[in-house]
């Protein structure tokens, strides 16, 4: 959707990117007509041509609470998900949370979100190395504060 070639460690995503085929909310809350408690998922993509939408919320979870937070992300966002399908007359959508440990343990759902997002199954390469990075950084920050 954007032919900038910036470093992703450096790149400020807008709030909305849209093209003809595809429509991407970052960090974006979603107005609905019937009040929903949780109604900002991480990235909202819709697929203008198969009228299907995914929720997208990023954790980088503890190794032990994998499990819990890849069941929390989907429940929490399932009502959201039917409300907007309605709302904005598609024909599916569906949460799908990306989910890998700060350990870089990977849940086996992540091959499952990777290929309903239609992303290449190597992705996970690229993922595993931000979380590296990510935990480096909040580590010197933390060494290095007085």
């Amino acid at each position: 959707m954007t032919d900038d070639k910036t470093p992703y460690y450096k790149y400020t995503p807008a709030n909305v990117l849209e093209n003809e085929n595809f429509k991407l909310y970052w960090n974006r809350s979603t107005l609905t007509d019937k009040t929903v408690p949780f109604n900002r998922p991480d990235i909202t993509f819709m697929d203008k041509k198969t009228k299907n939408i995914f929720l997208i919320d990023i954790a980088v979870p503890n190794t032990h609470n994998l499990d819990k937070i890849i069941t929390d992300k989907q429940n929490k966002y399932q009502e959201l998900a039917n409300e907007i399908r309605v709302m904005w007359k598609q024909k599916a959508a569906q949460v799908t949370p990306i989910v890998i440990s700060f350990t870089v343990v990977i849940p086996k759902s992540l091959s499952q979100s990777l290929t309903t997002l239609n992303l290449h199954p190597n992705t996970y390469i690229q993922l595993q190395k931000s979380v590296i990075l990510g935990t480096c950084s909040i580590v010197r920050n933390f060494l290095n504060h007085k």
